[in-house]
Parts: structure tokens; C-alpha cells; sequence
């Protein structure tokens, strides 16, 4: 059986609470629960992991290149646009990358617009919430599979 992994950025343990217009109302614990029944139907096993702390998920990146991990599904939220310390380490995965935005971060403030991710990921998902996430584990799982 295939592993995924998903990581969620800095702050994404306050959705729900957190910009609603933005971000919608939905808890971290239920978008995790909607992914890992959606990981439970493409017949994948699915880690995820959160943080607040920019070292941390660049520690548990390390640890999913040193356990082979198939793919990653990753919303970086303000990591998106400044932490080469997380790019450089999800460079090193051989595996593929799908990042993720519940917002479309091309129609908010223009310093949103680029992401340090882009260059080096199989694609992004942006605008959709939850459905970023949903579409973003069938793309990491597909791309896994070619």
C-alpha cells in the first residue's frame, strides 16, 4: 500500500476560527478526517502531520525521504511565500509534491502571488477550500502511480 503524506502549515490548527470568509469553517481535525476517508477509498494510507514551527516540518520531510514516502500533499499557508528552508528540503523527495491553498492566493494581496514552492512541486491546487485538499490527494496519488 501506498503513503502519503500531509502536511499542514503554520496556523492551520485555527481554522474554523480564522478568517471563515477566506478559509470556511471547517476544523483542521475535520478536513483530516474528510482526506483520510477519501485516502481510505483510493485504498492509500495517509500521514499527517501539522505545524506551527518552520524547522519542525523540515525535520518531518527528512523523515519521509528516509522512509520512502510515495507523494505529499502540502498546504504551506504563509510558508508559501518565504521559507526557502522548506523548499530546499522538499527538493531533495524524489516523490511528487502537490501544493495546496483552501484560497486562491492569485486573487488576495499581490505579495500572496508567488510561491517559493512552484518550481519545484508536480503542481498547485488553489480557491477550491476543502476541495483543494480532496483534489490534491487524487493528484498526488495519480502522480505517484504514472
Amino acid at each position: 500500500m501506498k503513503t502519503f503524506l500531509m502536511l499542514h502549515g503554520a496556523n492551520h490548527n485555527m481554522y474554523g476560527k480564522r478568517d471563515p470568509a477566506q478559509y470556511g469553517t471547517l476544523t483542521l481535525e475535520q478536513i483530516d478526517a474528510k482526506v483520510q476517508a477519501l485516502a481510505e477509498e483510493l485504498g492509500v494510507k495517509l500521514e499527517r502531520f501539522h505545524s506551527n514551527m518552520e524547522g519542525e516540518v523540515c525535520e518531518r520531510i527528512h523523515k519521509a525521504l528516509n522512509d520512502g514516502i510515495d507523494g505529499v500533499l502540502f498546504n504551506p499557508g504563509a510558508w508559501t511565500h518565504y521559507s526557502i528552508a522548506i523548499r530546499d528540503a522538499l527538493e531533495m523527495l524524489t516523490a511528487p509534491v502537490i501544493e495546496i491553498h483552501m484560497s486562491n492566493i492569485y486573487a488576495r494581496e499581490p505579495w500572496r502571488h508567488h510561491s517559493v514552492f512552484s518550481a519545484i512541486v508536480k503542481g498547485q491546487i488553489c480557491g477550491l477550500g476543502l476541495d483543494s485538499y480532496l483534489l490534491g490527494l487524487r493528484a498526488v496519488v495519480s502522480a505517484a502511480n504514472q
